[in-house]
């Protein structure tokens, strides 16, 4: 018999503990092709580690799925429709609390509507976990790669630009067909979001000031996403949904907040007129933009002249807010605002 390793049984284990609750062991020996003696030993294990509840003892033992619970799924992506893996394949295996669950259909629902539109791949593996403190879910691709899809659709090459432009929200490749807030607000209700693809990474962290940040990628084909919710978050669909509008109420993007140091390093530093008009693209199409300088100490005069005398008094679409500027940085606005 092949050996059964505990780290793959845990990805299915949920769902058979709900067909099987009477009978188990078998139901486990003939999934993992194992003997009666080995599932029983599983079981036991899976018991200890909290993947299952045990009510009686022997052979009137009956399962439910524990504290833990995981399920994973690999679909086609030609002919799916997002809205039927949630409600057949997970939702009934999960003991979310009401906003969370609101939260998590929303984030599954559009991450794997994006695989679908968007990715040009063949498969899509949906994995969603559940443990004491979090839900956790990770949508994993086969296709070309999100960045790769922004530099044929928008000419913008750079990963760092390219993750800057998805945070501002509202972009798409297909304007026809989508409005470029799903990936924005998914960004938004989750605690934990990472994004990888085409050998690249950017993290964005709920209680991290500093926003987006590059981080190490994983090294795949295709786009992953994970993202994970806190069970114990106040955070509601509705207030995600709201949080973008100026005055709280209504739904739309009316602002923006750039995290600047997605394209400053101690190697490149915001200096040129050229960066400046990269940082300004779009920005018309909200009604006030946050330029977040977190973490940047200087920019250079160009840059600040292009952003802050020539971009803003040739528009009146948008409102500029500086935010956590230092000294250096608020000196070299505020004399592009005076020239």
């Amino acid at each position: 018999m092949a050996r059964v390793e505990l780290s793959q049984v845990t990805l299915w284990i949920t769902s058979v503990a709900e067909e099987h609750p009477a009978d188990l062991p078998k139901a486990l020996a003939e999934r993992a092709g194992c003997s009666a003696a080995k599932a029983r030993q599983l079981i036991g294990q899976l018991v200890s580690l909290g993947w299952l509840d045990r009510q009686g003892e022997g052979r009137k033992a009956r399962y439910t799925p524990g504290r833990l619970r995981q399920i994973v799924h690999r679909y086609p992506l030609a002919g799916l429709n997002e809205d039927r893996p949630w409600a057949r394949d997970f939702a009934p295996h999960f003991d979310l609390p009401k906003n969370v669950r609101q939260l998590m259909q929303h984030a599954f629902t559009e991450l794997l509507n994006n695989a679908i539109d968007h990715s040009e791949g063949q498969f899509v593996t949906v994995s969603l976990r559940q443990t004491p403190a979090h839900a956790q879910l990770l949508v994993s691709d086969d296709g070309r790669g999100l960045f790769d899809k922004i530099k044929e659709g928008f000419e913008i090459d750079d990963p760092a630009m390219a993750m800057l432009e998805l945070s501002k929200g509202k972009l798409t490749s297909a304007p026809a067909h989508h409005t470029g807030r799903g990936l924005y607000f998914t960004s938004r209700l989750a605690d934990v979001f990472d994004l990888h693809a085409n050998a690249v990474a950017f993290q964005h962290r709920e209680w991290d000031p500093r926003s987006w940040k590059q981080a190490r990628a994983m090294r795949q084909q295709g786009s992953a996403i994970y993202l994970a919710i806190s069970l114990d978050t106040a955070r509601t669909l509705d207030e995600v949904m709201r949080s973008a509008s100026l005055d709280s109420q209504g739904y739309a993007i009316d602002r923006t907040t750039l995290p600047l140091r997605l394209i400053a390093s101690e190697d490149v530093a915001l200096e040129s007129r050229a960066q400046a008009r990269r940082v300004a693209a779009r920005l018309t199409e909200f009604k006030q933009a946050e330029l977040d300088f977190t973490g940047i100490d200087h920019i250079g005069q160009g840059f600040a002249d292009e952003l802050f005398r020539v971009f803003d008094r040739n528009q009146s679409a948008v409102q500029l807010v500086v935010k956590n500027a230092g000294p250096g940085v608020n000196a070299m606005i505020e004399l592009a605002r005076a020239a």
